[in-house]
């Protein structure tokens, strides 16, 4: 099997910058690479609070947040991935962008190196057809946040290998992770239950049947979860919400995915949650505030 020792990360927002966090505290190297060098520079002053944080609590001994900040290179150009053995894509959830991401790396990585995306719905199987790999693609989907949370999903197109499966399940064990295997269907394992549970209780919302503060209680307190429905759709991106109930609408063609029109008009304002400050909450200040 493919020795994996360097891997790259596409995409240094809040989805890359946790995958880079991940690997590098597991002692690979990582090359993270961005568009945007203010994305990347974000990205590392992100991992370097994180890492902090891990110390403090005790999560990772004193000095280990500074080897595996120094394990972190960044770089503008995507042909400097060319040495890596694992390319991990965690840009946009569009699979146009995908794809144009995809056709840049032609030509550019190794002949035995992995490739996979991080989506958190869309095809692995039409996502391997764009690329010069199919059987060397695979979906590796992390959860938010990566540092944190214990789960990956591991899903194969239908011309994934073997080896490249068997190569993964070795990476995502060294992490300290827990695999969950799905097949290749819309949003997987996670979010074909995930989503349209936020999108019922944004339905609940838009219906006048309770307020955010009456749905995320009654979800915390009756249900026992740790966020709200509303509160956790912030956090994970409305824009993010909306284009996985966008792919489980058209791909499974069946009504009870269809996007609550309050969610897509919240996405065509911008309030996008945490990451723009206004989402079913505003953040300006010291504490969220709904905004119904």
């Amino acid at each position: 099997m493919t020795s994996i020792k360097t891997v790259g990360v596409i995409g240094a927002g809040q989805m890359g910058s946790g995958i880079a966090h991940v690997f590098a505290q597991s002692g690979y190297d990582v090359i993270l690479h961005d568009i945007s060098a203010d994305q990347m520079k974000e990205a590392l002053s992100t991992i370097e609070k994180n890492l902090a944080r891990q110390v403090a609590k005790g999560v990772i001994d004193q000095g280990a947040d500074t080897l595996a900040l120094a394990r972190i290179k960044t770089v503008g150009d995507i042909k400097e991935l060319g040495q890596c053995d694992l390319v991990i894509e965690a840009a946009s959830e569009v699979q146009s962008v995908k794809k144009e991401i995809f056709g840049a790396l032609e030509g550019v990585l190794k002949k035995d190196a992995i490739l996979a995306s991080n989506t958190s719905s869309i095809s692995i199987t039409g996502l391997a057809a764009a690329t010069e790999r199919p059987d060397q693609f695979i979906g590796i989907h992390f959860m938010n946040p990566a540092p944190v949370m214990k789960l990956v999903e591991v899903i194969r197109g239908i011309a994934t290998s073997k080896e490249a499966f068997e190569t993964t399940k070795e990476v995502i064990a060294s992490l300290g992770k827990t695999m969950a295997i799905s097949e290749d269907f819309p949003a997987f394992i996670v979010n074909r239950i995930l989503m349209p549970m936020i999108n019922e209780a944004i339905y609940t919302l838009y219906e006048g049947v309770g307020s955010v503060e009456g749905i995320d209680t009654g979800m915390k307190l009756g249900a026992n979860h740790p966020m709200g429905p509303l509160e956790l759709a912030d956090f994970i991106g409305l824009d993010i919400c909306l284009a996985i109930m966008q792919v489980l609408y058209e791909g499974l063609a069946d009504s009870k995915y269809r996007p609550c029109p309050l969610l897509v008009k919240y996405v065509e304002a911008g309030w996008l949650g945490r990451k723009t400050g206004r989402g079913f909450y505003d953040y300006a200040g010291d504490a969220p505030v709904p905004t119904r």
